[in-house]
């Protein structure tokens, strides 16, 4: 095994692929000066995972419920915080009911394993996250994949099916080229051929959505909300500045994961802390429709001044030539003061190396003018 790990070591350092936590200093306080200038790396959408409102919420949740869930969510992890928690995510996306889990991951670990098994066929887009891939591969369903957003491909694969059961798996926004699903198209797929269509909303919870429902995510306030065909798994790490993951759908889904669904059942519960840091977050949400408005302008505007294709939400792509370029860029961006995403193989299913921007309710107007002004230069040496 260690000749191994050593012969492992080697290729991933040949191939340009070595991988190491970047640690960075706090947000705030003495600190704060070797923060770089700009962020475009992070998650952090709306500019709250340091806002003071999260903060005193996480901190009031502490005191008065203690630090940790103390056990998973079936036997004494459950507090009034994650229910209120989980009716107030059914509420915001328009769908029936919702089940809080301790992270994202473990929600598509958990629902996919929930709902698979041998008379469930799995179809997915090949640029679903790595959760999700996780989950088919623990399921013991049969697995198929379709070229992305190739809604006729999708359809052959589930015409004349075996299995009694079928689950559609895509991202509403995708992390790698932040472009869009055509839900409504894979809507009429999945009732035609009595699907299920899971839609991972971790990219635009707190960020799509018009109207009322601005910030609401993709699905809120369209025909897919409280569709029985429909279910959504979420993240509340992104936009809501917090921690965990959940699942919306109906009643008896969430009746059925609680019963059925390893991650839930096996996990110890969110803890208080960041259950009270999402509630608050939620809040801000509804009452600020500003800042998903303001994510998506500021995505508009990065990507008009390098030139690059709009997104669908705050994510955007810079394919690159090469895992190493991917990484020259994003070192030298960095140095520069702007920290961009570095995203190689694995972690990217079209095995394109690429820089990954990520847009923030926060940015300055000065601030998205001097990242863009670092980007292209670094980007005319690396292409």
């Amino acid at each position: 095994m260690i000749r191994w790990l050593e012969q492992q070591a080697v290729v991933r350092e040949r191939r340009g692929l070595v991988r190491t936590p970047l640690a960075r200093s706090a947000a705030v306080g003495p600190a704060a000066a070797a923060v770089p200038a700009v962020d475009l790396a992070s998650n952090d959408y709306l500019g709250l995972a340091t806002d003071p409102r999260l903060a005193e919420a996480a901190a009031d949740a502490a005191r008065l419920w203690g630090t940790g869930a103390t056990s998973s969510r079936l036997v004494a992890g459950t507090t009034e915080l994650h229910l209120e928690l989980e009716h107030e995510l059914a509420r915001l996306t328009c769908m029936e009911s919702a089940l809080v889990y301790s992270s994202g991951y473990l929600a598509n670990l958990g629902v996919i394993t929930a709902l698979g098994g041998p008379g469930t066929l799995l179809v997915a887009d090949e640029h679903c996250h790595a959760s999700l891939v996780d989950g088919f591969r623990l399921s013991r369903s049969r697995v198929e994949t379709f070229p992305h957003n190739d809604v006729d491909r999708l359809s052959h694969l589930l015409t004349g099916r075996q299995e009694p059961r079928a689950l559609i798996a895509v991202e509403s926004v995708y992390s790698v080229l932040g472009d869009a699903a055509p839900l409504n198209s894979l809507l009429a797929v999945a009732e035609h051929h009595d699907a299920v269509l899971l839609i991972d909303e971790a990219h635009s919870l707190g960020v799509a959505g018009t109207g009322a429902h601005t910030g609401h995510g993709s699905v809120a306030g369209t025909p897919l909300a409280g569709h029985p065909n429909v279910v959504l798994t979420a993240t509340l790490s992104k936009s809501l500045g917090a921690q965990g993951g959940a699942v919306m759908g109906s009643g008896l889904l969430r009746e059925h994961l609680i019963n059925r669904s390893r991650s839930f059942i096996f996990d110890t519960g969110l803890a208080p802390t960041s259950a009270a840091a999402a509630l608050a977050a939620l809040r801000i949400i509804c009452d600020e429709p500003w800042r998903p408005t303001a994510v998506r302008a500021n995505a508009v505007a990065l990507t008009a001044a390098l030139g690059l294709q709009p997104a669908a939400g705050a994510v955007q792509s810079v394919p690159l030539p090469s895992a190493e370029a991917a990484l020259s860029a994003s070192q030298a961006a960095h140095s520069a003061g702007v920290r961009v995403g570095c995203f190689r193989p694995p972690s990217v299913p079209d095995g394109v190396s690429r820089l990954r921007l990520t847009a923030r309710a926060t940015l300055t107007t000065a601030e998205i003018d001097h990242s863009c002004n670092v980007l292209r230069r670094i980007l005319e040496d690396h292409l």
